[in-house]
C-alpha cells in the first residue's frame, strides 16, 4: 500500500475510528452480521450477540443517530441496511444494500464472507459491478471503476459526512463533473479502495482488550 493511501486511511480512521460515537466497542461487527442474516435485528439479538444487558445496548443505539428502524422499532440499517440504496451488496444469496460504496469493499473482511456488487456510476447510471472477496477484489466491470472518496471535517453523522459523498464512478472521466464540485474529494480505483479499507476495517474493529475484533 503506497505511503499516499497510508496516510489518508489514517485521516479518514482518525475521524472515523473507535472513539468516535458512530462505533461504539463490541457493537459495530456483531450489527453487521446480524444484518446480514437479511431479517431486521432487536435490541434482545444485539445484547444476545455481544453479551451485554439490554440497557448497554439501548445505551449504545442512542448515540446512533443514523441506525434505521422499522415501524417496529427492529434494526433495519447500520453500514449494511435492508432498505434499498444505489449499492447492492449480496452476501451468500441475500440481496442487501449499503450506505455507501466504500462498505461494499470493506464488509466482506468483516464479514468473513465474498459479496457481489451492483452500483450506477454516480455520474452516467452506467452499472458497476464487482466480486468482493474478504481478502481481494476479484473483478471489476468496468475495470476503469473508481471510488470518490472524502475525509469529513467532523462525524457526528458517519452517513452525512462520509457515505453520503463517496461513490462509484465507471471511469475517473466520468467521476471528473462531481470532482469539480467536490474539489475536497479524490477518486482511487477499486483496488486502491479496497487496499484503503484494510485499514480502515482493522481501525473499526479495534475493541478494547480484544485487537481486530469490533
Amino acid at each position: 500500500m503506497s505511503t499516499d493511501i497510508e496516510h489518508l486511511a489514517t485521516r479518514i480512521g482518525d475521524s472515523l475510528g473507535p472513539r468516535s460515537v458512530n462505533m461504539p466497542p463490541g457493537l459495530w461487527r456483531p450489527l453487521l452480521k446480524l444484518l446480514a442474516l437479511g431479517e431486521p435485528v432487536t435490541v434482545e439479538d444485539l445484547a444476545q450477540a455481544t453479551r451485554r444487558t439490554l440497557d448497554e445496548v439501548r445505551d449504545a443505539l442512542a448515540g446512533l443517530p443514523d441506525t434505521e428502524y422499522d415501524e417496529q422499532g427492529r434494526i433495519i440499517g447500520h453500514g449494511i441496511t435492508l432498505r434499498p440504496t444505489p449499492h447492492q451488496f449480496d452476501v451468500d444469496g441475500r440481496a442487501l444494500f449499503t450506505w455507501c460504496a466504500l462498505d461494499t469493499l470493506i464488509f466482506p473482511a468483516v464479514l468473513g464472507r465474498p459479496a457481489r456488487v451492483q452500483s450506477p456510476c454516480h455520474g452516467t447510471g452506467v452499472p458497476v459491478h464487482l466480486t468482493v472477496e474478504p481478502d481481494q477484489v476479484t473483478s471489476v466491470d468496468p475495470a476503469t471503476a473508481v471510488v470518490s472518496i472524502v475525509t469529513p471535517e467532523t462525524c457526528a453523522s458517519i452517513r452525512a459526512a462520509f457515505c453520503n459523498q463517496v461513490h462509484f464512478f465507471a471511469s475517473p472521466a466520468a467521476a471528473q463533473p462531481w470532482l469539480d464540485q467536490h474539489p475536497e474529494a479524490t477518486v482511487l480505483p477499486a483496488s486502491e479502495a479496497f487496499a484503503l479499507g484494510g485499514p480502515l476495517t482493522q481501525t473499526l474493529l479495534t475493541a478494547e482488550g480484544e485487537p481486530g475484533c469490533r
